[in-house]
């Protein structure tokens, strides 16, 4: 099972960044996908899901009306689309996936991909 984000970079504040996810090694489709993030000395905390078949989303409410996350169940893929980037959106940001069924939980991270946000 492999998660692998991308698109982690140094930006200044009011312009965008897309991250990807990759996903290997199990059904994509059947699971929950979110992005996460972590800035140093603050715990991780969601930023947006998407569900299974991308019909539902949420979103942290500090990025509403910025980011927007998306998927793509053919090539196993999921995105975040960050607009309007603030430094406080500096934080390492993680994709993950979640399937919870009568097996049990089944729940997968990927490495991270830093994102910083400075003049």
């Amino acid at each position: 099972v492999q998660l692998v984000e991308s698109g982690g970079d140094l930006v200044r504040p009011g312009r965008s960044l897309r991250l990807s996810c990759a996903a290997s090694g199990f059904t994509f489709s059947g699971y929950a996908m979110s992005w996460h993030r972590q800035a140093p000395g603050k715990e991780r905390e969601l930023v947006a899901g998407i569900s299974i078949d991308g019909g539902s989303t949420n979103f942290a409410e500090a990025v509403k009306g910025r980011f927007t996350i998306s998927r793509d169940n053919a090539k196993n893929m999921v995105y975040l689309q960050m607009n309007s980037l603030k430094p406080e959106d500096t934080a390492v940001y993680y994709c993950r996936a979640v399937r919870v069924s009568g097996l049990g939980r089944y729940e997968y991270w990927g490495q991270g991909t830093q994102v910083t946000v400075s003049s």
